[in-house]
């Protein structure tokens, strides 16, 4: 990767990335989302959504604990 100026949410999720990855993978491979030749549009949503829903039943999901902080500093972005 080229050096440039990343945000600090940037710089956060860069760092969880394999959780990130993880849980793409999860959606692959357990809840069957992948990709596959729908016809229509609605079989395509109905592919997706049936897939998260089978995500948020799972017992041990990851998580990324992600707190943000609110100060009075000046930013002269």
């Amino acid at each position: 990767m080229r050096n440039c100026l990343m945000t600090i949410s940037d710089k956060i999720l860069l760092r969880k990335r394999s959780v990130i990855e993880t849980v793409n993978d999860e959606l692959k491979n357990i809840c069957q989302v992948e990709h596959s030749r729908h016809r229509s549009f609605g079989n395509f949503l109905n592919n997706i959504i049936s897939g998260l829903i089978a995500y948020s039943f799972l017992p041990k999901k990851p998580q990324i604990k992600f707190q943000t902080q609110n100060t009075n500093q000046i930013c002269l972005f």
